[in-house]
């Protein structure tokens, strides 16, 4: 009997450790042992962002560079005090750069751009209230020889540099020219030097400050005053007011014309003094072009005689304004012969071209 009962526990026991290795078996064969053959450890794999995803405007592309090597990323705006120096820092091996286009008109020996292994520095020493504006900053893409913006990774920060003297941006124009059109919005460019300050637009005749409602008329302390639809009731001379704290500030002033010829190649007319001349003669003759007010025109001729004849050109242009507050440009080009001879005679052709095209016009001066 008691045999009996100890055999019986000997195969109890075998049972109970086959079924605790079955079981661990089974872990085994459900993937929870991350060795492979090879006792190569298998890495756990996540999903990668694309660069456009992970990377948003204005966030982690474009730095400033502060005290003890600290760094600010920028958002869409940032207001620093006038004098201090400025650093920016743009990730990537090529980058690109954007900042207030004076800078590079005057060749401003304050700013800097210097390229790094991992990054693109810009420097700006002694910043002063007219350097306020928008600053960028992209990644270059280059294929060889040719190279262009990546537009998913580019950054862009307007940044005020205020000064308690110069509530508005400075600028070398004392008198602007502001063109209305009724086909788009025209903006009056009194930019301030903080977006604290309250700004105002104001008529000089007759003396009236004009109501802003957001609708018609908005404020943007990044670009200035914006009318939506222009109109001939527009036209006229306005400045801007500007108030922070206990200083209050006056624009320079803006002349708003309103322009009646639309965009496009030049409207050429041309006229001979007279169509019919003889030897000794003189001879004008004149190519008229009606055109957009701030659109310059260039002009060329083609004539008798040229290359073995001396002639004079003169290029003049003025505004007129043409009644009901339209404003038009108006371009001549005048070619004159003097002593015409035989070879004289002929077509004389005038070629004008603005940005939108080229126009060709022709008069005929025949001998009698």
């Amino acid at each position: 009997m008691k045999l009996w009962v100890l055999l019986s526990l000997v195969l109890l026991w075998e049972e109970v450790q086959n079924g605790v290795c079955q079981q661990i078996k089974r872990r085994k064969e459900a993937g929870e042992n991350r060795i492979r053959p090879g006792n190569k450890r298998v890495k756990v794999r996540f999903p990668k962002l694309k660069d456009k995803e992970g990377l948003g405007k204005g966030q982690s592309l474009m730095t400033q560079v502060l005290d003890k090597g600290r760094f600010l990323r920028l958002g869409d705006t940032l207001t620093l005090v006038s004098g201090k120096n400025l650093e920016l820092r743009c990730k990537g091996t090529r980058i690109g750069w954007a900042y207030p286009s004076y800078l590079d008109t005057f060749k401003d020996s304050r700013l800097s751009i210097k390229q790094q292994d991992k990054y693109s520095q810009l420097i700006l020493t002694s910043p002063s209230a007219a350097d306020t504006g928008e600053y960028g900053c992209w990644v270059v893409l280059c294929d060889g020889t040719e190279c262009e913006k990546d537009p998913d990774r580019t950054s862009a920060t307007y940044i005020y540099f205020t000064d308690k003297d110069e509530l508005f941006v400075p600028s070398a124009i004392h008198f602007e020219i502001v063109y209305l059109r009724p086909d788009k919005p025209a903006t009056i460019p009194c930019r301030v030097t903080s977006p604290q300050a309250k700004v105002s637009l104001h008529r000089e005749v007759p003396p009236e400050e004009i109501p802003v409602d957001g609708t018609q008329i908005s404020y943007n302390p990044t670009t200035g005053f914006i009318i939506q639809q222009p109109s001939p009731d527009h036209k006229g001379v306005f400045y801007c007011k500007a108030s922070a704290k206990d200083t209050q500030q006056i624009s320079n002033k803006y002349q708003l014309l309103y322009v009646e010829v639309p965009s496009g190649p030049p409207f050429a007319t041309i006229e001979a003094s007279s169509p019919l001349a003889k030897g000794g003669d003189n001879i004008n003759v004149t190519c008229t072009v009606l055109g957009e007010p701030e659109l310059g025109v260039n002009f060329t001729w083609t004539y008798p005689g040229q290359g073995q004849r001396p002639v004079n050109i003169q290029e003049t242009w003025r505004l007129i304004d043409r009644g009901v507050g339209h404003t038009t440009r108006i371009s001549q080009s005048v070619i004159s012969v003097e002593d015409t001879e035989t070879i004289d005679f002929g077509n004389y052709i005038c070629r004008a071209k603005n940005q939108h095209g080229e126009t060709a016009v022709a008069a005929s001066v025949k001998s009698y």
